[in-house]
């Protein structure tokens, strides 16, 4: 898998964090790149549009990120969810990587840390 020709969903109840991380992305040359402003739309996204990477917040309205990372490993595990707080309590990434969370990063998220992650997933892909 190239890692430019990864589908990613950022999901983020902060536009401009979406925004801010989708233009580098794109920049990067990413172009399968899809939002969601809360865990209930991400986990319908998931459904539909079947993302190789997902960049979830933890504390959302309507649907926090760990609900919403349970529901998505339970139809489809082969989706790899990162778990991104500004809230980088122990509990939290212990609750995260319970729930089935691929990783963790702590906002805010840098482009270099993501490209990194980007090419990591691509390359296990590519050895499974």
């Amino acid at each position: 898998m190239n890692p430019k020709e990864v589908k990613i969903m950022l999901c983020d109840d902060s536009l401009l964090v979406r925004k801010k991380l989708k233009s580098a992305l794109e920049e990067q040359g990413y172009t399968g790149i899809l939002e969601a402003s809360d865990g209930l739309e991400a986990v319908a996204l998931c459904r539909e549009q079947k993302p190789d990477l997902v960049l979830m917040d933890i504390v959302m309205p309507r649907k926090d990120g760990i609900e919403a990372l349970k529901e998505i490993k339970e139809f489809d595990k082969s989706i790899h969810v990162v778990m991104v707080s500004s809230v980088g309590t122990q509990g939290n990434l212990i609750k995260a990587l319970k729930a089935g969370a691929d990783n963790f990063m702590q906002k805010p998220v840098t482009i270099e840390a993501l490209n990194e992650l980007i090419h990591k997933m691509a390359q296990d892909r590519r050895e499974a």
